[in-house]
């Protein structure tokens, strides 16, 4: 039975407010000890390791074009994304990253009008867009209008939300011609295969008395199962659904549900200026939809 348009809608802003607490949890563990590649590395095998249990399925795409294409997806999805992400965070502050990382959109809708003839770009779609966006600025700097301006940490970030958009863009190209289940693991394998080497450089962290600390292993396992496994899974449906551009708008959701879990777990305040951005943020996203 398909599903109808309004429950892609709700599924993708379920997804959302899970990746929007991801935050919070991958915080939880690096403050433990593990590095930002270790953590990319668990989550995603934890992962691959449950998306066999969604049925078998061929091993190989039908061409070497397609197999490129799930390369590029397990880059995009995931190695390069998570690893600019996070290593944006070493280096320039957590608003810029979130703001910058909030691009996405946008460099989705570019990607569409150049190689997706399918998706349409109207103005009511880049009026949300922009209402979305500067919503997102007043949320995440919550009142303190403070942009300092790092070029590493900053360029990583937009890298992640490029990163993101050609994910988007890719995923149109095969999510009609293959099985959701196949295209989720191989996500997860390439995503896991193009990290190896950057072990070489700093190494996979093993150490018992760390992974075996509650906080860690509980987090690992939202991390890789609910907001990996799952939510990559019931993406890719997402996208399939409402196409690359309208699905890649609820990103801008992701300030919202980050402020709320920072006020309830950090105790930290939420200003006029916040609650006025999530405002415009809601508004943007229903104006693209």
């Amino acid at each position: 039975m398909p599903v109808k348009k309004g429950g892609y809608h709700f599924f993708a802003l379920l997804i959302v407010i899970v990746w929007g607490t991801t935050f919070t949890s991958t915080k939880i563990v690096l403050l433990a000890g593990l590095t930002p590649e270790s953590i990319f590395f668990y989550r995603f095998l934890l992962a691959y390791a449950g998306i066999w249990f969604f049925g078998k399925t061929q091993l190989f795409a039908e061409n070497w074009k397609d197999e490129m294409y799930f390369i590029l997806l397990g880059i995009s999805g995931g190695s390069a994304y998570f690893l600019t992400e996070n290593y944006a965070l070493e280096y320039t502050f957590t608003s810029n990253v979130a703001l910058l990382v909030c691009t996405a959109p946008l460099y989705t809708t570019l990607l569409c009008h150049w190689f997706l003839k399918s998706e349409k770009i109207t103005k009511r779609l880049i009026q949300g867009i922009l209402i979305a966006l500067l919503g997102v600025g007043l949320v995440v700097f919550n009142g303190h209008f403070i942009l300092k301006l790092n070029p590493l940490g900053d360029l990583l970030s937009m890298a992640a939300a490029l990163c993101w958009a050609i994910y988007s863009i890719v995923l149109m190209k095969v999510n009609h011609r293959y099985s959701n289940v196949l295209i989720t693991r191989k996500t997860f394998f390439y995503g896991l295969l193009t990290v190896l080497p950057v072990f070489y450089f700093h190494p996979l962290q093993t150490d018992t008395a760390i992974l075996l600390q509650p906080q860690v292993w509980g987090n690992l396992l939202f991390l890789g199962v609910v907001a990996s496994l799952l939510c990559f899974f019931c993406w890719n449906l997402i996208v399939k659904g409402l196409g690359a551009i309208l699905s890649t708008n609820y990103v801008y959701i992701n300030p919202i549900i980050a402020l709320i879990a920072s006020a309830v777990i950090m105790h930290e305040q939420i200003t006029l200026f916040a609650i006025i951005g999530t405002l415009l943020i809601l508004i943007g996203v229903i104006r693209s939809a």
